[in-house]
C-alpha cells in the first residue's frame, strides 16, 4: 500500500475511534445521571411524641407524691434542608445528534467503501493469480506437448538409423556372403577346369564315350563321320538322370534319338579314377567310327 493511503487510511480510522469514545462518553453521563436520580435517600421522618396529663386528685396516695421532675423539654428538630431537586440527563442538542448521526453514516459509508475497495482489490489479485497460473499451465503444457515431440523425433530418427545401419549391415553382409560364394564358385570352376583338363578326367571322359559307343545301336541314316555334342546328368555312383543332344554334325532325329538311347542304356556310367574329378554334369563329344 503506498504510503499517502496508508496515512489516509490511519486518519480515518483515529477519526472513527474519537467519534466512538465521545459516543461512549455521553451515553456513560447519561447513564450515570440517571442513576444518581434513581437512588436519592429518602427525606428524613419527624416523630411525635404523645403525653397525657395526670391530675394528683385522682391518684389515691397516703402522702403527695413528690413532684414529678419537669421533663426536659424536647431538643428542637431541625427542618429539613430541602434537597435540591434532581434533574435529568441534560437533553441533547438535536442539531448536535443529527451531525454525530451523519459522521457515524459517513464513518460507515467509509468503511463500507474501504471494505468494497479492499475486496475489489483481493478480487483483482485472484483474478491475476489465476490468469498467472492458467498461463503457467498452458506454459507448462506446452513445454511437455514440445518435449514428447522432441523425444519421439528422436526416437523416430534412432529407430530410421537403426533400421539404416541393420540394413547396410544386412547388404554388407550379403554382399560379402556373394562375393564369398562367387570366389567359392570361380576356385571350383578354376579346380573343375583344371581337372577336366587333366590326362586323367580325359581318360575318364574317354571311357564313358567308349561305353556309350558299345550301348550304341547305329539307325540306317547315320553317315560315317558324324559327331554329337551329347550333355549328360549324373549321380554319384554313375546312375544316369538326363541326356541331351545339343548338336550333331547332321541334322537327324533318329540319330540324335538313338544317341540319347545309348547313354541311357550305358547307365551307370563308368566312375572317375579320384572322387574329386566326379562331375554331375558332363559334356561329351559323341564321334563314333
Amino acid at each position: 500500500m503506498p504510503p499517502r493511503q496508508r496515512s489516509l487510511t490511519k486518519g480515518r480510522w483515529s477519526s472513527f475511534a474519537l467519534s466512538v469514545l465521545l459516543h461512549a462518553c455521553i451515553v456513560g453521563a447519561g447513564v450515570y445521571g440517571w442513576f444518581s436520580w434513581k437512588h436519592r435517600p429518602p427525606e428524613p421522618t419527624t416523630l411525635a411524641i404523645e403525653a397525657t396529663v395526670v391530675d394528683a386528685k385522682t391518684l389515691h396516695l397516703g402522702a403527695p407524691p413528690a413532684p414529678a421532675p419537669t421533663p426536659p423539654a424536647p431538643e428542637p428538630v431541625p427542618a429539613p434542608t430541602p434537597e435540591p431537586e434532581e434533574q435529568g440527563p441534560p437533553k441533547p442538542d438535536p442539531a448536535e445528534l443529527e451531525r454525530k448521526k451523519e459522521e457515524e453514516r459517513l464513518a460507515q459509508e467509509k468503511i463500507e467503501e474501504d471494505k468494497k475497495q479492499q475486496q475489489e482489490k483481493q478480487k483483482e489479485a485472484e483474478r491475476v493469480e489465476a490468469e498467472k497460473q492458467a498461463a503457467a499451465k498452458v506454459a507448462a503444457e506446452k513445454a511437455a506437448a514440445e518435449k514428447t515431440a522432441a523425444e519421439k523425433k528422436a526416437a523416430e530418427k534412432k529407430k530410421a538409423d537403426e533400421a539404416a545401419a541393420a540394413k547396410k549391415a544386412a547388404e554388407a553382409k550379403a554382399r560379402q556372403a556373394q562375393e564369398d560364394e562367387l570366389r567359392r564358385s570361380l576356385v571350383a570352376e578354376e579346380r573343375a577346369t583344371a581337372l577336366q583338363n587333366s590326362d586323367a578326367a580325359n581318360r575318364w571322359h574317354t571311357q564313358i564315350v567308349a561305353k556309350i559307343t558299345r550301348a550304341w545301336i547305329r539307325p540306317p541314316s547315320a553317315q560315317p563321320g558324324v559327331q554329337c555334342i551329347v550333355q549328360v546328368s549324373q549321380v554319384p555312383g554313375g546312375e544316369v538322370t538326363a541326356v541331351h543332344v545339343s548338336s550333331c554334325t547332321i541334322n537327324d532325329s533318329a540319330l540324335r534319338q538313338s544317341v540319347e538311347n545309348a547313354v541311357l542304356n550305358a547307365s551307370p556310367l563308368p566312375p572317375p579314377p579320384d572322387p574329386s574329378l566326379f562331375e554331375r554334369n558332363l559334356e561329351l563329344t559323341f564321334a563314333p567310327q
